[in-house]
């Protein structure tokens, strides 16, 4: 399959969240991550919807995205927004 990425992503393992809805939350794992999309590593993806906010556990960052594939453990996703720097907290 060729890469059609326009950046490289960096590989990581950091915790995040997925929220939707009124304060619903994902918990995941960020397995790679660029300024335009990462990979995503949830226990499930069943329930995950097509947009949502991506929350960074280590960082103050929130970003906007849509999922753009899917496997049985695994989303990929495009960063849709600028990032939300200092956005609440959703636990």
């Amino acid at each position: 399959m060729p890469e059609r990425r326009t950046r490289k992503r960096l590989r990581t393992l950091k915790g995040a969240k997925i929220a939707f809805g009124h304060g619903s939350t994902i918990d995941c794992v960020v397995r790679n991550f660029s300024g335009e999309g990462a990979c995503l590593e949830v226990e499930s993806p069943i329930g995950v919807p097509e947009k949502f906010i991506l929350i960074l556990d280590s960082a103050s960052e929130h970003h906007h995205c849509r999922v753009v594939w899917r496997t049985e453990r695994r989303l990929g996703v495009l960063l849709t927004g600028a990032r939300l720097q200092n956005a609440p907290n959703r636990k």
